[in-house]
């Protein structure tokens, strides 16, 4: 193990910079010549634009231009692209999603027109001189009310009854056979509530077009830098060459910024026209009615089981809000990770069927897990009502399921191969550590001083990282410092050092000479971006296919130096030697002469770099299980999170501190939907949460310590062992708190409360309950 390799908990390199204020985020960029943007977005939910005047606003001082969208059809500019659509899935209706609407605004916050000016602040007043007459149009808003009888449509003839499209998996012939065999069946309704991103960084876009070559550049936040070149590719139908994405830093993305966003595209083709610089920030208040939004599901779920317990069968239907239209990932979250409702437990037979609905929302896209805590949160709650109704103690019901250890390869009911793990070992070890058995007590004295104790948990498994490919080229020094070209894309993940510490290992350097590149298309020839956990497992395993090469033609230059065959040449510590000797060459030595042509064989090419590609033959599977404990006072519904504990199975460690990092931040997350954060439209459409004042994100006084602990398994789908786990803090926290609310309510008699749970909820549902035992 190196120094500062795999395992260290090396301080983040990038933290200086990012801390002492020289991180280089969008708004920081400032061009010659440049100009700014703004857009004018509708104030209603549902209307037809009957008219549209621009005049003045082109007349305004300092305005160079103003768009609307017959000048983006005249340019022939496609809509936002959708990359993902599931098959097998009637109507399968995917509107196009205009960069400005035309005819029908959809939802509070759509783009109407773009005005480009000398300054933010011009562009800002022309706005108000644009003037829209509107025809409102009757909303449907809510899953409920857009899944109604007679609700008003948004694609009348094209999406009946607002359905984009009916998805199912699984076996439903087997699930039938079980519920027919079953000797308890066990139902429940749960609401996956919508979340707004709130990344610390807004939205942001540069657009810059050079006429000589013909090729533009778009400087933006994102995860995803190639996919977004080709989206634009695919929007103003040209080839991919002609344009290149740069990303410098990026505060927070969590999904939402890995779709193609209106603004991104226009500042390219504004600058294009104009032949000039075009630059747009978002602000806060805008980024809450325009950035897509998260999660926003409803689903009905039913559990059969033995006799003894044993699940035998599982039926989920699900409606998931996709919003006004399908944002480029929208239809991820609700197909495509429905394999994690398999969860750690054994469970013959499942089926699910998803209903894609349209409403007049923001659209909806990948949030942290994107689909992933959708399920589990459902199957945990599920087996906890299980457990309430059988009248079996809830862990032991989740014993009596889990996979046990001698079971693995094991094969799921939707598709997946878990290849290994300790989910039992995961669950025994998190009861110990949070003192499951001293709970009683603990929730007696609470009682006594007229509070109410709860404690929950959660098991998950997710999958990472199988069907997205990584390149990545290491390319060396003549003073043996490396760099590292990939195609991810921090976006807060510290890549910096951990690429650092993975080069560190594989050819035994100091981090400190390692540089990172990302974010830059046209340095980096090919790349996936990040997302699903994927970067380290996938990214890494590539960068030790690059090594390899690298290794093996240092070792044929180290052959020469050394006047042996290459064959003979083993590599350690740093150093070429030939084997069995003390003849040997450094490092450093070797990379120089690869770059002195006087000392290389005949005929090779001077240099020493390497590229290796990693194409995974099975997800990683990630895992463990999360404890709750909390506190609640039934006279205010104040909820006090006491504890909160993970136990978790993320394979080998690669840095302990940014594992914290990153499982502290996910747990917050999954807290702050559970606990915190409530997205709420009125029935017209509008968004009442649409500023820091009314939206709850979670603030460290909030927050218990969270504590945790590793409990790592071989991973065979991964050469370095690594499982990933930028997701699993949000996948296991909402169902382990709301579990633990519910275990302290349950004197009251309820059963179930839906997220986020507020005071007011939880106050409104102990006196719903109270009178409800009261009345004759």
């Amino acid at each position: 193990m190196s120094r500062f390799g795999v395992g260290q908990p090396l301080t983040r390199k990038e933290d200086f910079r990012l801390l002492t204020g020289q991180g280089r985020y969008v708004d920081d960029l400032s061009l010659p010549n440049q100009t700014y943007a703004e857009f004018l977005r509708s104030p209603h939910a549902h209307a037809r634009i009957v008219q549209i005047d621009t005049e003045k606003a082109k007349s305004a001082s300092g305005v160079c231009a103003v768009y609307v969208a017959a000048d983006v059809a005249d340019a022939g500019l496609a809509g936002l692209p959708v990359t993902f659509m599931p098959e097998k899935a009637p109507p399968g209706y995917a509107p196009e999603f205009p960069l400005l609407a035309r005819d029908v605004v959809r939802y509070v916050g759509e783009s109407l027109a773009m005005v480009v000016a000398e300054s933010a602040e011009e562009a800002a007043r022309a706005l108000d001189k644009i003037e829209v007459q509107y025809e409102t149009l009757p909303a449907s808003v809510g899953l409920e009310a857009a899944a109604s009888d007679g609700a008003p449509e948004l694609w009348p003839g094209k999406a009946p009854f607002n359905i984009s499209f009916v998805w199912d998996g699984g076996d439903m012939g087997a699930v039938v056979t079980a519920f027919r065999q079953a000797a308890h069946l066990v139902k429940i309704d749960v609401i996956n509530n919508r979340v707004a991103i709130a990344a610390i960084e807004c939205r942001a876009a540069l657009g810059v077009h050079d006429p000589e070559s013909g090729r533009s550049t778009l400087y933006t936040a994102s995860q995803m830098p190639h996919p977004l070149r080709a989206d634009l590719a695919k929007i103003f139908d040209k080839p991919e060459e002609q344009f290149r994405v740069v990303i410098k830093d990026v505060g927070g993305g969590f999904g939402a910024k890995n779709s193609m966003y209106c603004e991104q595209a226009l500042v390219v083709w504004a600058a294009r026209l104009l032949d000039r610089p075009v630059k747009w920030v978002g602000q806060r208040s805008d980024a809450f009615i325009t950035d897509f939004h998260g999660r926003d599901n409803m689903t009905h779920a039913e559990l059969a089981l033995d006799q003894d317990g044993k699940f035998l069968g599982l039926l989920v239907d699900e409606t998931a809000n996709l919003g006004a239209y399908i944002s480029g990932r929208g239809a991820i979250p609700p197909v495509l990770n429905q394999p994690a409702l398999a969860g750690t437990y054994q469970t013959p037979a499942i089926h699910v069927r998803v209903r894609g609905m349209f409403t007049n929302t923001v659209p909806t896209d990948v949030y942290r897990g994107a689909g992933r805590p959708e399920a589990i949160y459902l199957l945990e709650r599920l087996i906890d009502k299980a457990a309430d109704e059988l009248n079996i103690d809830r862990v032991e019901l989740r014993r009596l399921n889990i996979i046990p250890a001698d079971a693995f390869p094991y094969k799921t009911p939707l598709g997946l191969t878990y290849d290994g793990g300790l989910f039992e070992r995961n669950l025994d070890e998190g009861l110990r550590r949070i003192d499951w058995e001293g709970m009683e007590l603990r929730r007696a004295e609470a009682k006594a001083r007229g509070t109410r104790r709860g404690i929950g948990l959660a098991n998950y498994v997710e999958r990472s990282g199988h069907g997205v490919t990584q390149n990545a080229t290491l390319r060396v020094g003549h003073d043996g410092g490396v760099t590292v070209l990939i195609g991810t894309m921090s976006n807060g993940q510290g890549h910096e050092t951990a690429y650092a510490q993975i080069a560190a290992e594989l050819l035994s350097l100091e981090p400190n000479q390692v540089e990172v590149i990302q974010g830059d298309t046209d340095l980096i020839a090919q790349g996936k971006g990040t997302g699903g956990s994927w970067s380290i497992p996938v990214g890494g395993a590539a960068m030790a296919k690059a090594s390899d090469a690298v290794i093996d033609k240092g070792k044929d230059i180290a052959g020469h130096l050394l006047e042996a065959s290459d064959v003979d040449i083993e590599f350690s510590d740093g150093n070429f030697r030939v084997s069995g000797t003390d003849r040997a060459v450094d490092w450093c030595t070797v990379a120089a002469a690869a770059h002195d042509p006087r000392q290389l064989p005949e005929g090779m090419t001077p240099g020493l770099e390497g590229t290796g590609e990693f194409v995974p033959s099975n997800h990683t599977f990630p895992n463990g299980c999360h404890l709750c404990e909390i506190e609640l006072d039934p006279e205010t519904g104040a909820l006090t999170i006491i504890r909160y504990l993970v136990v978790h199975d993320f394979g080998v460690v690669l840095n302990p501190l940014l594992l914290e990092g990153q499982v502290h931040g996910g747990v917050v997350q999954g807290l702050g939907q559970a606990v915190f954060e409530r997205t709420y439209y009125d029935d017209a459409g509008q968004l009442h949460t649409s500023s820091f004042m009314d939206y709850n994100i979670p603030r460290a006084d909030q927050i218990p310590p969270i504590e945790f602990t590793s409990n790592p398994t071989p991973c065979p789908a991964n050469p370095l062992g690594f499982k990933g786990c930028g997701e699993a803090g949000a996948a296991g926290a909402p169902p382990a708190v709301v579990n633990a609310v519910v275990d302290a309510l349950s004197e009251f008699g309820i059963k179930h409360i839906d997220m986020p749970l507020t005071p007011e909820r939880i106050w409104l549902a102990i006196n719903n309950a109270t009178t409800l035992q009261s009345s004759p």
